[in-house]
């Protein structure tokens, strides 16, 4: 086995333990909003108690990483070379810590219409009942060419309409059905003013992770870099269990899974 191809093999195992912890991380998170909602804790408080936890956990890594010392008796370049890195590392981490802190809500919301939607019972007696008379349609679907153009006239899709990876907008209808009714209208505006918020972390997470860089060599986080990926980004942030739902019924979750981990700890929901 050639050294690439050992690297890309512990890499993939390293990014199955880490989506492994975050899909104990979504169900830990879920259980936590449960009990918190059950003794009365609103929404907004229950979103600061979780994000403070979650805040912390990272400050502990950075505490871990900060104290962290180069192989004894190692070269003095390389210990240089060693700490350097360390605080590379901390820095990052804290910067993470930060936004976490102080970003991302209705998660406890989205946890909270979901364990309404479980708890529905289906009704026996409407099978039974008579057809009701045919009421208001749904909400009209949004307008996926629309939501595409709007996503195409930020820097941050690169990908040319030619060399998109999946011309025919799978991941974008899934995005957009995690759309809830009330949010159509006026979406395109909530979309631009979710970029507008969010232009420094979406520039890092393009540096990070999109074409050309360390972790896409490896064929891993294709979505980055595609304009859909602006919605999908989006919905995470405001209906995470919502669009992961619908996600696991239509797609691959490891593309979401990649996404999740690169957008930030916030997540996510595997989460």
């Amino acid at each position: 086995m050639s050294t690439e191809q050992h690297d890309a093999d512990a890499y993939g195992q390293e990014l199955a333990r880490i989506s492994h912890h975050q899909h104990e991380a979504t169900a830990a998170r879920f259980t936590v909003f449960q009990a918190l909602a059950a003794v009365g804790i609103g929404h907004e408080q229950a979103d600061d108690i979780v994000a403070k936890l979650e805040a912390g956990a990272v400050a502990g890594a950075h505490t871990w990483i900060s104290e962290s010392s180069a192989p004894h008796n190692s070269e003095p370049r390389f210990e240089d070379g060693w700490h350097a890195g360390v605080r590379d590392v901390a820095s990052y981490l804290l910067r993470i810590a930060d936004t976490t802190v102080t970003t991302g809500r209705g998660l406890a919301a989205s946890s909270a219409m979901l364990v309404a939607h479980l708890s529905q019972p289906a009704s026996p007696a409407s099978q039974e009942a008579p057809a009701p008379e045919p009421g208001p349609g749904p909400a009209p679907a949004l307008d996926a060419t629309d939501v595409l153009a709007a996503a195409e006239r930020f820097p941050w899709a690169l990908a040319a309409p030619g060399e998109r990876h999946w011309p025919d907008g799978e991941f974008l209808d899934v995005a957009l059905s995690a759309v809830r009714t009330e949010e159509r209208e006026g979406y395109i505006e909530r979309l631009e003013a979710f970029v507008e918020q969010h232009r420094a972390r979406l520039e890092e997470l393009l540096r990070a992770y999109g074409p050309g860089s360390s972790p896409a060599s490896h064929g891993r986080y294709a979505l980055i870099g595609q304009p859909e990926t602006l919605v999908i980004l989006e919905r995470m942030e405001t209906a995470p269990m919502l669009l992961r739902g619908r996600w696991e019924k239509e797609l691959e979750t490891v593309f979401l899974a990649d996404l999740e981990f690169a957008w930030g700890p916030r997540i996510r929901l595997s989460r």
